[in-house]
């Protein structure tokens, strides 16, 4: 099947992206091997191509705003998903490492799939909660970037992602537009973490309002946390 390409690699461009052809065929391979396994599980409430560019691809590499992403950098992507943001980021930027958390293992294999045929190296995707993740040695303090997609308070968000990022580190939240209110409650429960919020860059992607939260590691994260599967959605530390 044809596809037209020629919009989305206009406006990479216009952010400081350029691809190669055969980048932008991974991003079509990805995008059909996505809408094919759509069909027989949930991975996303968006099919149509050009769409899935801009809200999904577009949306994911938007992260340039705020990071500069031609550093060798180490970035957890949790809550993953249907690979969001860390597949496109992958392809467009072959220098990171990433590694893909996710709490459902069948999602899991989906992306071993996806890193398979696209050849995709210094990528792994594990299988896991974040509560249980964050624990283990292999995983905690060790990245210079935690970034998340995932729908969830932002307090909540910190207590996941934080001690997964390395002193000096960051974590990036993706949020729609509306976030002040948001970013004003979690402060408290952010420094608790280790970690102190340094911006919020808001922008336009298409029709939608998008932000990104950026939150800077600047103290260890006591052992405490995060708190038992389960606590930090039901109970956000305040």
């Amino acid at each position: 099947m044809e596809y037209n390409t020629q919009h989305f690699v206009r406006k990479l461009k216009a952010m400081g992206i350029t691809l190669t052809d055969e980048q932008v065929q991974q991003f079509i391979t990805y995008y059909e091997m996505l809408v094919e396994k759509n069909k027989v599980m949930n991975l996303t409430g968006i099919t149509q191509f050009d769409e899935v560019l801009e809200k999904h691809f577009e949306d994911s590499l938007s992260l340039i705003r705020v990071v500069d992403l031609n550093h060798n950098l180490k970035i957890m992507d949790l809550g993953t998903g249907a690979g969001f943001p860390g597949i496109p980021l992958k392809i467009a930027f072959p220098n990171l490492k990433i590694t893909l958390a996710d709490s459902l293992n069948k999602r899991i294999l989906f992306l071993q799939d996806v890193i398979d045929e696209l050849q995709l190296t210094d990528i792994a995707a594990i299988h896991g909660r974040a509560e249980d993740l964050a624990r283990d040695a292999a995983y905690r303090e060790q990245y210079d970037l935690c970034v998340s997609r995932a729908v969830a308070n932002l307090s909540t968000l910190a207590e996941y992602c934080l001690p997964f990022v390395k002193f000096g580190g960051q974590f990036v939240s993706y949020k729609s537009g509306e976030c002040d209110e948001e970013v004003q409650d979690a402060k408290s429960s952010v420094f608790l973490l280790g970690g102190k919020v340094k911006d919020v860059t808001k922008f336009a992607l298409g029709d939608a309002k998008r932000s990104f939260i950026a939150i800077e590691k600047v103290a260890g994260t006591s052992k405490k946390y995060p708190r038992k599967a389960g606590v930090p959605s039901k109970t956000p530390l305040k």
